[in-house]
C-alpha cells in the first residue's frame, strides 16, 4: 500500500466564496485480491460524523480533483489499472453544499459551479482505466451523479437513502445525472427518479430499489462492503464477471414516456415552478445529445435556476425542515419531561385508531383504548390489529414483533384501565362539552402526573379545561391526517399550561418520530385557521357566482397538493363546515360559512367531484343543490382575493402570538398541509407576489431571506 503525492490545486476564478465543511478526497493506492492488481481508492470524508454527510462545495471538488491527478499521475505509471470513489461510514456523498447557494450573487458563478462539477466528475470516465463507485451509504443528488460517471456500481444493501432529490428545491440534476441516468435506464425510469419522487413529498429510493432500476450493478452485505467490492472489481477486471445492462430504447417509449411526464406535471405543478419542466427537457434532448452538449445544457439550466425565487424559497423551507423542525425554538426545557410507559386514548374511531398504531409501534410501550361500549371497542382494536398485520405481512416487522405490538393495544369500556396511564390523549367527536365530560371524568381517575392531551383541530383548550382542578396538566396534541405520514404536531398551550407537561408533550412527540411546532392556544392553531381562510375566500367566490372551473383551479399558481373542492371532499364536507364554523364564531369579520356547503352537509353528501378525464367538476347530486349569485371573477381576481386574505390572516396570527416567528407558520404548512418547498410554505410567495406589503405594508421576511440576494456589481 502507498500513498500518492498530492498535486496542485486547479485555479478556481469566478465561483463564490463559501464558509464550506470540506469533503477531502483521501487517496491511496491498495492490492486487488487474488493478485488482479491495484487500484487507486478515493475515499470521499469531511471529518465530522456521519450525521453531517459528505457534500461538495468549490474546496471538496477541488480536493476531489487534485486526487484524480494523483490517479492519472499513477496510471500513467502503470502502478494502478482502476480507480474507485467510496464514502465515509455510512455516507457516499449527498450532493452539493447548499448553504454555498446564498452567497451566489451572478448567473456567471452560478454557470461556474456546474462547469467545476461537470469538469471534476467526468474524469471518472475519461481516466482510460474502469471507474468504479462503491456506494456504501447514502447518496443523494450529486453524490447519486458521481456515482453514474463511474463504469460499474456496487452498493450496499444497508446503504441507506438514494435519489435525486433536486427538483424538490426548485433545481435540476446538473452534474451529470439529467444526462447519465436516462443513458443508463432509459427516460421512464428515470422520470421517476428525477421527476416525480421529488414531486411525491420527495420520495427516495432504498437500496433494493435502485438494484431492480438498474442504477447499481450488485447488492453486496454491509458488514464486509468495502472487502467484497474490491474482489468484485478484481473479478470484473478479469473479466470473470460480465456486467451487462438492459439496453434502452430511444424510439416510442422514450418519447412517450416524456409526454406522461409533462401531463404529470402541470397536473401537479400548473406551471408554478419551472424545474420540474427543465428537467424534464433535459431528459427528453438526452435521447440524442452528446455528453458534452447535455452537460452544457444542464450549466445552462442550473444557471437560470440558481438565480430563481423558487429556488431560494426552497432553500428556505430546506433549512426550516432540516434544522428548525429538529430543533425547535421556544421549546420547554427537556430536562423536565416525565418519562412516558403508558398511553391511553380516549375513543376507537378512525383517528384514535391511528394514534394507538402510532403510539405502539414507535413506543412498544402499552397503549389502552376506550370507548362507550364493547362493540366500539372491538372494532377500534380490530383495525389496529389489522394494521399491524399488514405491517409484518409487508415485510416491515417480524411475525414475532407483530405478535408482541398487538399484545401491547388493549382496550376497554372503563377509564379505570388508565388509573397507571402517563399520557392520555382524547380523540372523541369535535363538540367541546363532550371533551369536557371526558377530562372531567378522567381527572378523578388519573394520575397527579398524568398529562392530558386533546387532538382538537378548532376548539379552544383553555375552555376545554376550565373547572379542572388541575388545568395546568391540559395540553393541545394536533395531529395531521393520515396521522403515520404527516410528520407535524402542533403541541399547543394554554396561559395556564405548566412547564412540566409541556415539556413532557415535546418529549412524547419527539419519540413518535414528530416535528413539534409551539403553538397558542387559538382557533384553528395554524394549519386549519390558514386553510379554513383559503377556502373561505374561494368557496364564497364560488357562492357569488364565479364559475367552478375556475374557483377550483385559480390557486394552480400556487402549485398547492390539491385543488380546494378536492381538499374539501378529502377533509369531508362536514368536518370542513365545522371548522369554518368555528372559525366564523371566532373571527365573523373574516371567516365564511358556504351556504352551499351547508345545504351539501344536510343532504348526506360526501362525494363532491367526478371526473372527465383529468378535469374535475361537481357531481350532479351536488349541481343540483347549489345556490349561487351573479356576480363572476376571473381566475386573476380570486387568486388575488385568496393571498391577499392569506397575507392579512398571517399578520394578524403573528400580532395575536399564535407562533413567535413566522418561519415556524412557514413550516406548520410545508409539515402539516403538505404546501410546497418552492413556495417556502408561503410568506416567501406572499412577499414574491407583493400581497404582503399590499395588506400588511410591509414583507414577512427580510430581503435576502427566501429571496434572490442584489447582485454584485
Amino acid at each position: 500500500m502507498s500513498q500518492t503525492p498530492e498535486p496542485t490545486t486547479p485555479e478556481v476564478t469566478s465561483a463564490p466564496a463559501i464558509d464550506e465543511v470540506v469533503t477531502q478526497a483521501l487517496l491511496r493506492i491498495v492490492d486487488l485480491p487474488e493478485n488482479s492488481g491495484r487500484i487507486a481508492l478515493i475515499t470521499l470524508d469531511n471529518q465530522r460524523d456521519h450525521t453531517k454527510p459528505n457534500t461538495f462545495g468549490v474546496a471538496g471538488l477541488a480536493s476531489l480533483d487534485r486526487a484524480l491527478d494523483g490517479v492519472a499521475a499513477a496510471a500513467e505509471t502503470g502502478q494502478v489499472i482502476a480507480v474507485a470513489v467510496t464514502g465515509k461510514p455510512f455516507v457516499f456523498a449527498v450532493g452539493a453544499d447548499l448553504t454555498g447557494v446564498q452567497h451566489v450573487r451572478t448567473r456567471e458563478q452560478a454557470h461556474q459551479l456546474g462547469v467545476m462539477g461537470h469538469g471534476v466528475f467526468r474524469r471518472f470516465s475519461d481516466l482510460g482505466i474502469p471507474s468504479f463507485a462503491f456506494v456504501n451509504g447514502a447518496a443523494l443528488g450529486g453524490g447519486l451523479e458521481l456515482a453514474l460517471h463511474c463504469d460499474f456500481r456496487t452498493l450496499s444493501t444497508a446503504a441507506g437513502l438514494l435519489g435525486l432529490p433536486e427538483v424538490s428545491l426548485g433545481l435540476v440534476p446538473a452534474w451529470g445525472g439529467a444526462y447519465l441516468l436516462p443513458q443508463l435506464i432509459g427516460a421512464r425510469k428515470s422520470i421517476e427518479v428525477i421527476v416525480e419522487n421529488p414531486l411525491n413529498q420527495n420520495r427516495m429510493m432504498r437500496p433494493s430499489q435502485a438494484l431492480s432500476l438498474g442504477i447499481a450493478d450488485v447488492g453486496l452485505d454491509p458488514a464486509d462492503f468495502l472487502a467484497e467490492s474490491l474482489r468484485w472489481a478484481g473479478r470484473v477486471i478479469r473479466g470473470e464477471i460480465l456486467v451487462q445492462r438492459t439496453p434502452v430504447d430511444r424510439g416510442e417509449e422514450w418519447e412517450h414516456a416524456v409526454g406522461e411526464g409533462r401531463e404529470l406535471i402541470e397536473a401537479r405543478l400548473h406551471g408554478s415552478a419551472p424545474a420540474a419542466a427543465r428537467a424534464l427537457d433535459l431528459i427528453e434532448a438526452a435521447r440524442t445529445s452528446s455528453r458534452d452538449s447535455a452537460f452544457a445544457a444542464e450549466d445552462t439550466a442550473l444557471s437560470d435556476l440558481v438565480m430563481g425565487e423558487e429556488l431560494r424559497a426552497s432553500l428556505y423551507a430546506f433549512d426550516l425542515v432540516q434544522r428548525r423542525a429538529k430543533r425547535p425554538t421556544h421549546s420547554p426545557d427537556m430536562s423536565m419531561a416525565r418519562s412516558v410507559t403508558k398511553v391511553g386514548i380516549v375513543g376507537t374511531g378512525l383517528m384514535a385508531s391511528q394514534l394507538a398504531l402510532l403510539f405502539v409501534q414507535r413506543l412498544q410501550i402499552p397503549v389502552v383504548l376506550t370507548d362507550l361500549d364493547q362493540d366500539r371497542v372491538d372494532a377500534g382494536l380490530s383495525r389496529v390489529h389489522d394494521d399491524i398485520d399488514l405491517l409484518a405481512a409487508k415485510g416491515r416487522i417480524s411475525a414475532d414483533k407483530a405478535n408482541r405490538l398487538r399484545a401491547l393495544v388493549t382496550g376497554s369500556i372503563s377509564h379505570e384501565s388508565f388509573v397507571d396511564a402517563d399520557a392520555v390523549v382524547e380523540a372523541v367527536f369535535e363538540d367541546l362539552l363532550v371533551k369536557r365530560q371526558v377530562f372531567a371524568a378522567l381527572e378523578s381517575i388519573v394520575a397527579p402526573t398524568c398529562v392530558l392531551l386533546t387532538n382538537t383541530s378548532s376548539l379552544s383548550i383553555s375552555a376545554m379545561s376550565e373547572g379542572l382542578a388541575h388545568p395546568e396538566r391540559v395540553v393541545g396534541f394536533h395531529f395531521f391526517n393520515p396521522v403515520a405520514l404527516m410528520p407535524l404536531l402542533e403541541i399547543a398551550t394554554t396561559p395556564v399550561t405548566d412547564d412540566v407537561s409541556l415539556a413532557t408533550a415535546f418529549s412524547l412527540g419527539r419519540a413518535i418520530g414528530k416535528s413539534c411546532v409551539l403553538v397558542k392556544d387559538s382557533p384553528g392553531f395554524v394549519v386549519n385557521r390558514i386553510l379554513a381562510r383559503l377556502l373561505g375566500e374561494v368557496t364564497a367566490a364560488f357562492d357569488e357566482g364565479t364559475s367552478f372551473e375556475v374557483a377550483d383551479s385559480a390557486l394552480d399558481p400556487l402549485g398547492l397538493p390539491m385543488s380546494p373542492y378536492l381538499l374539501l371532499q378529502m377533509v369531508g364536507p362536514a368536518v370542513a363546515l365545522h371548522v369554518a364554523g368555528s372559525m366564523t364564531t371566532a373571527f365573523p369579520d373574516r371567516f365564511h360559512v358556504s351556504e352551499n356547503q351547508r345545504r351539501i352537509v344536510d343532504a348526506g353528501i360526501t362525494q363532491l367531484l367526478t371526473w372527465d378525464g383529468p378535469t374535475p367538476r361537481l357531481t350532479n347530486d351536488v349541481a343540483a343543490l347549489l345556490e349561487v349569485g351573479t356576480s363572476s371573477s376571473s381566475p386573476a381576481a380570486v387568486l388575488q382575493r385568496a393571498v391577499d386574505a392569506l397575507a392579512q390572516e398571517i399578520g394578524i396570527m403573528l400580532e395575536e402570538g399564535v407562533v413567535t416567528e413566522v418561519q415556524d407558520l412557514d413550516l406548520c404548512l410545508i409539515l402539516g398541509a403538505g404546501w410546497p418547498f418552492h413556495n417556502g410554505g408561503i410568506t416567501p410567495y406572499l412577499d414574491r407576489c407583493g400581497a404582503s406589503e399590499r395588506v400588511n405594508g410591509r414583507r414577512f421576511l427580510e430581503p435576502g431571506i427566501a429571496s434572490v440576494p442584489s447582485q454584485q456589481p
